[in-house]
């Protein structure tokens, strides 16, 4: 059971990525480009999560964690940049 729950998690990520990689080619403002690319470190945190239990290493939650902080810091400095062009 554990197993089709893994590989249902895995499909599901790999469709999130499709989906935002859609939005970012296709995204018709800035800011839609933008939060294409916020939901593709969020989806990409949540491979790094699954990798790090199918490999028992859990030393990649670090990691994740790590990369989400520099995503939320990354994301709010590009708003205050895009909020001060205007």
């Amino acid at each position: 059971m554990a197993d089709i729950i893994l590989k249902l998690a895995g499909a599901l990520i790999f469709l999130s990525i499709t989906c935002g990689v859609a939005r970012l080619v296709i995204g018709r403002t800035v800011v839609d480009r933008i939060v294409a690319i916020d939901m593709l470190t969020v989806v990409s945190i949540a491979l790094i999560a699954l990798y790090a239990h199918l490999s028992g290493r859990f030393v990649y939650i670090d990691v994740a964690l790590v990369y989400g902080l520099l995503s939320f810091l990354a994301v709010l400095a590009i708003a205050r940049f895009l909020e001060r062009r205007r």
